[in-house]
């Protein structure tokens, strides 16, 4: 029987899940049964874990301190040019046994080691006493941070946590359903995420801010960009039709932070930016709906939390492997093959005798 193709498999719907909710059209995404912007903020990072992995708690002090002892068995995995590659090949090196709670808080450490290592600055062990990401960013900048940073290190971690099937959840569960381990899947979803269209996008956001450098320039900049057929990064999303509710939980968790004493420096200009970047793309495209998506955001809270903008995306991979772990179970539940048909467009052989 024929069936249609669909490019980008848009609004095909390859499996059911209790995990999370993504409604493009209203705004709203629910993760692990709450409103992101309910939950964020009123729940920790391992509060979260423990909803989405169905379990009563999750603990991932003494797992930080088992993927600290592996460091040094990493070799050279951690020290390459670019924060994803080093994740993707560190990762790799745990057991095919490895749990989620042993995936989830290595996922981290590993991040965390880099980080240090690419900045030359000897390591730092991790704290099992510690909440996730308060231990994760100690390792990174040491002792002498703002508390609340950490905090809102976490609702980011929170707010990334899972997001329905985005590239990345969608190639962890192919993995999962050909019966392959729990480390295969998330080192594939790894690697789907480094791609720009995917998670490499918040980097860039500070590039095109400085580039920008005072809101007045800004509609001229952005408009330039457009009429080149360049993209501007943060803005638009493939399910979103109007502004990601994840934008703004961050954004309100930044604002927070300045309200406590801890300036961004940068929140008036991405609200700016914003701003000019709405009118700009209306006008270019009038029939399409382009707003500020999660990485916009994401770059002014990672920024004022104090990390390098090499360390956005691996950061963005140490929240979003709580949801690859939830639907890897979730995905070898359903015991079945993703295994979706192609259309053949080529040239037909004539047959011989």
């Amino acid at each position: 029987m024929a069936t249609a193709f669909i490019p980008g498999l848009e609004g095909v719907v390859a499996a059911e899940t209790t995990l999370s909710h993504v409604d493009g059209e209203a705004g709203n995404l629910i993760i692990a049964g709450e409103y992101v912007e309910n939950l964020t903020g009123s729940r920790t990072f391992e509060q979260v874990c423990a909803t989405l992995w169905k379990q009563d708690t999750v603990t991932l002090g003494r797992a930080r301190l088992a993927a600290f002892e592996l460091v040094p068995a990493l070799g050279n995995a951690l020290d390459a040019a670019d924060g994803m590659d080093a994740l993707r090949a560190a990762i790799a090196h745990l057991p095919g046994t490895a749990s989620s709670v042993e995936v989830t808080a290595a996922m981290g450490v590993f991040a965390a080691v880099y980080s240090r290592r690419k900045r030359g600055l000897p390591l730092i062990a991790p704290d099992a006493t510690l909440p996730h990401a308060h231990d994760l960013l100690r390792m990174m900048k040491g002792t002498d941070f703002n508390p609340k940073l950490a905090d809102a290190l976490d609702a980011y971690l929170v707010t990334v946590s899972d997001h329905g099937m985005n590239a990345s959840t969608f190639t962890a569960r192919v993995i999962a359903s050909t019966g392959s381990d729990l480390v295969s899947a998330v080192t594939g979803a790894l690697g789907a995420l480094k791609g720009p269209l995917h998670g490499g996008a918040p980097g860039p956001v500070l590039d095109m801010l400085d580039a920008i450098g005072t809101p007045s320039n800004a509609v001229t900049w952005l408009d330039a960009e457009v009429q080149s057929g360049r993209r501007i990064m943060g803005m638009g999303h493939r399910i979103y039709k109007v502004r990601d509710p994840r934008a703004a939980v961050l954004e309100r968790t930044v604002e927070r932070l300045e309200k406590a004493g801890v300036s961004s420096g940068r929140l008036p200009m991405a609200r700016a930016v914003e701003r000019a970047a709405v009118e700009v793309l209306a006008k270019k495209y009038p029939s399409r709906s382009l707003a500020a998506n999660v990485e916009f955001y994401t770059a002014v809270l990672l920024d004022t939390v104090g990390l390098e903008r090499g360390m956005f995306t691996p950061m963005f991979a140490v929240g979003r492997v709580a949801g690859w772990c939830a639907h890897v179970d979730e995905q070898r539940k359903a015991a079945r093959l993703i295994r979706p048909d192609s259309r053949y467009v080529g040239a037909m052989p004539s047959r011989t005798a």
